[in-house]
């Protein structure tokens, strides 16, 4: 049974180089019909598929936060009417484009949490990435949002970029960390299709820092995080004690979600579902039948297994031995012992506390570690 909402936001004042979400530009687009056919969509999955209790909430994109403050107001009005959250409640923001009206919305509808895209602080790195804020606008944001009261921040950060040297993203960990906000979200550059950066790669136009460069721009975020008071508690992120994101969990614990919006996906009552991805389309097939989705998977017993593995080696603690055992009535012993052991020997591996995880060492090739766990 769902515990977490995902809801996405499609718009963009702006498309980034590296971005491979669903998303369009916002000028000219239907936002008010799409923000009606979420609500739809919202009470025909809740109709389907009922909830005891939505522990979290999470607006992603795109960029939520370009919406206008009437448009944001009903969203959010709509999401609290029909899944009452309890917790976490997260929106994604851009540096520069979060005014006052809209903070003040969202902290009346009990926005408590804002991811915010900096990914780095150099204007001139910024610039080649395609993102259109300037390094002022960071400390602006921050400042505006603690002044409503919202300091639960985590903030996006990138490496391995294009023309990004070890000592740029050594600065972009020093200005970040002087941010005193409490969680990190930092991700290595992965050039997907359907992006500005893979057109550039396919005419040998990209030119990207060497995977050494890449592993000692991921120890030095680990070492600076961790130094800091920071719990690294999943290959990804950072964060002070009391402020993992409990959303995120959701998905690295397995665990079921509503996904609301154009290109969402969702997994409810055993199956994995996508929705349709135009504008137009996702509207259009809201309006006719109260949803959008154009494929579903049932997962299998061993798709679960191999899931329960991969999502649960990406969290510090790994996964569960007890856990695992109650869904599954099998040890990862059971299944996977050979594998399992050799990637102890190969030191990849370890078993502390009830738990198999990666070791430090492991966390640099983890996909690498993921695919002993497939079972073709």
């Amino acid at each position: 049974m769902p515990k977490a909402v995902y809801v996405h936001i499609p718009f963009c004042e702006q498309i980034c180089h590296y971005c491979d979400f669903n998303k369009v530009f916002l000028k000219g687009q239907p936002v008010d019909e799409y923000v009606a056919a979420c609500e739809q969509e919202m009470k025909a999955a809740v109709a389907e598929f009922p909830f005891e209790e939505i522990d979290t909430v999470y607006i992603g994109g795109g960029t939520p936060s370009a919406l206008s403050a009437r448009q944001l107001e009903k969203l959010l009005g709509t999401i609290n009417h029909i899944f009452k959250p309890k917790g976490e409640f997260t929106i994604e923001v851009n540096p520069g484009n979060i005014e006052d009206e809209k903070l003040d919305v969202m902290k009346a509808a009990g926005i408590n949490r804002l991811s915010i895209g900096v990914q780095v602080f150099q204007e001139e790195l910024l610039q080649k990435i395609g993102r259109n804020h300037k390094e002022k606008d960071i400390y602006e944001t921050i400042a505006k949002a603690r002044k409503f009261g919202l300091d639960n921040i985590s903030i996006d950060l990138m490496f391995g970029l294009p023309a990004q040297t070890i000592e740029m993203f050594a600065e972009t960990l020093t200005k970040a960390v002087e941010l005193e906000v409490p969680h990190f979200s930092a991700y290595s550059l992965k050039v997907e299709e359907r992006t500005i950066f893979h057109q550039l790669f396919r005419k040998g136009k990209l030119q990207l820092p060497s995977e050494d460069e890449e592993v000692t721009m991921y120890d030095m975020l680990m070492n600076k995080l961790i130094s800091q008071g920071y719990n690294h508690y999943e290959i990804s992120n950072f964060g002070k004690i009391g402020f993992e994101s409990q959303h995120n969990l959701t998905y690295w614990n397995n665990e079921e979600y509503y996904g609301i919006g154009a290109g969402a996906h969702g997994y409810v009552n055993g199956i994995r579902h996508a929705n349709a991805g135009p504008i137009k389309k996702y509207i259009s097939l809201v309006n006719s039948n109260g949803s959008s989705i154009i494929e579903r998977h049932v997962v299998t017993n061993n798709e679960k297994i191999e899931e329960e593995m991969f999502l649960g080696l990406r969290k510090i603690d790994g996964v569960s031995i007890t856990k695992f055992k109650e869904r599954f009535k099998k040890t990862p012993n059971d299944i996977f012992g050979e594998e399992i052991q050799l990637l102890k020997e190969q030191g990849l591996l370890q078993e502390v506390a009830g738990h198999i995880s990666l070791t430090r060492k492991g966390l640099f090739v983890a996909n690498e570690v993921f695919e002993k766990f497939l079972f073709s």
